[in-house]
């Protein structure tokens, strides 16, 4: 583990008031570098691993939409928690994804120190890169640490940002159809 990071954790807990020697404190250094190694894994993801070789050519050209993919992140400004979900969406044109690497491809982006705006064009970015589809939505929900328990304290507020290419920008009907489907009653929001 980061012995920089467990000094650093022990510096804030005595610089809070705190005692990094009492006994619910002992191990604190050590468990919260362990938890920055866990929550940044994408840092050292390789999105072209995880894809893995799963785009299969198919013959199917109506539209794909993964919803409800949960993620957790940490914002770039206060380093505190943001989570939520991402819908994703893509018109094939001869290829597809394997439905598990989706996630996979949300999660290595989450799992950065992130703002969400740019979270959610790095999934649209890749995925129309790797297939090269007729066009990709993604939809992202996310509630906000720094803003539910500092700052403004607003814990009912939720932040929605989207990326849209292709024919999800040029073309309306596709558009709607995507943003219906992802608001669908069968398409309950786990968020």
């Amino acid at each position: 583990m980061s012995k920089i990071i467990e000094d650093a954790v022990r510096n804030i807990l005595l610089e809070i008031g705190e005692d990094p020697n009492r006994q619910g404190l002992l191990d604190t250094p050590y468990r919260v570098a362990k938890m920055y190694k866990e929550v940044t894994t994408g840092y050292q993801a390789d999105p072209y691993k995880i894809i893995n070789n799963a785009i299969f050519d198919v013959e199917y050209d109506e539209m794909v939409v993964v919803a409800n993919i949960e993620y957790y992140s940490l914002c770039e400004h206060h380093m505190l928690p943001f989570f939520g979900v991402v819908h994703v969406g893509y018109i094939p044109k001869g290829k597809v994804v394997g439905l598990s690497k989706i996630p996979r491809i949300v999660d290595m982006f989450a799992r950065r120190l992130q703002i969400q705006e740019k979270m959610t064009t790095q999934i649209a970015n890749l995925l129309n890169e790797t297939l090269q589809p007729d066009g990709v939505g993604v939809v992202v929900e996310g509630q906000h640490m720094c803003m539910m328990m500092r700052g403004v304290q607003k814990d009912k507020a939720k932040m929605i940002t989207s990326a849209m290419l292709g024919s999800f920008r040029d073309d309306e009907k596709t558009r709607n159809e995507f943003l219906s489907l992802i608001r669908s009653p069968r398409v309950e929001s786990a968020f």
